[in-house]
């Protein structure tokens, strides 16, 4: 998997990346680490071991990278990453209602932990949880073994408290960078490491008609579609996805979830 570019966010993002308490503000976090004004991030710290989750009875499952849908072969996953946002969330969950459509959203962890109630909506709403690591650090597969299980298992726990007790089942490295490790550390955890068929680059904003135009050329693919809904003007998303989503379905696509 490719992994993507043009995010200049990523650096300055990484500067809390080595902790996991963040103060939610009135406008998105994500929102303002991706701010090149030079916004404030959150402060954290790293969690001590024992504040990890420590949940026994976790089923493990394949570490290999998903891609099929539990649809079978006309099957579509949606996956909506980096959120969740306040601005953008709600309008991908009306989205996706609007259409009868399931989706599996990758969030971050500091998002999660800043924006609870959205969390607790989406879970409401039927979707999935995806564990998108503490901090988006699209350097992971360069990163030492217990700086990867920071970011996983710390993000497992805001993840999971943010929602009311319902655990990620799926974990995705930003940008594709898995490794060996991570993903073995994630199946551990029940959270089956996930990859993408089509991605939209809607994180560029390269236009609703191209972005609509690559899912209509790519879905072929493969069944998994990366969207975001968080870091930064998502209205392009929202566009595309309101294109995309009836589309899928005339063209006789059922909507599911991720194999696990």
């Amino acid at each position: 998997m490719a992994r993507h570019k043009g995010r200049g966010w990523h650096g300055r993002l990484l500067a809390a990346a080595l902790g996991v308490t963040v103060l939610a503000a009135a406008t998105s976090v994500w929102t303002a680490q991706a701010d090149p004004a030079g916004g404030r991030l959150p402060q954290a710290r790293v969690s001590a071991p024992d504040d990890r989750p420590q949940d026994r009875t976790v089923a493990k499952v394949a570490a290999d990278i998903a891609h099929a849908s539990d649809r079978g072969a006309q099957g579509v996953n949606i996956t909506i990453d980096d959120g969740p946002d306040p601005v953008w969330t709600p309008q991908v969950l009306q989205l996706l209602e609007d259409n009868g459509t399931k989706a599996t959203f990758c969030m971050v962890g500091t998002q999660a932990q800043a924006y609870p109630d959205l969390v607790k909506a989406v879970v409401a709403a039927g979707h999935r949880l995806c564990n998108h690591t503490v901090s988006h650090d699209t350097t992971m597969d360069t990163r030492s073994e217990a700086y990867q299980s920071q970011q996983i298992l710390d993000a497992e726990r805001m993840i999971t408290k943010a929602s009311g007790g319902v655990r990620p089942q799926y974990y995705r490295a930003p940008g594709g960078a898995f490794t060996p490790y991570s993903r073995q550390l994630a199946a551990s955890r029940g959270m089956r490491p996930l990859g993408w068929n089509v991605d939209s680059r809607d994180f560029e904003r390269p236009g609703v008609d191209t972005m609509v135009a690559t899912v209509k050329r790519e879905i072929s693919d493969g069944p998994t579609v990366l969207f975001h809904d968080a870091g930064g003007d998502r209205s392009q998303t929202v566009a595309a996805l309101r294109q995309v989503l009836p589309w899928l379905k005339q063209q006789g696509y059922a909507f599911g979830f991720p194999v696990r």
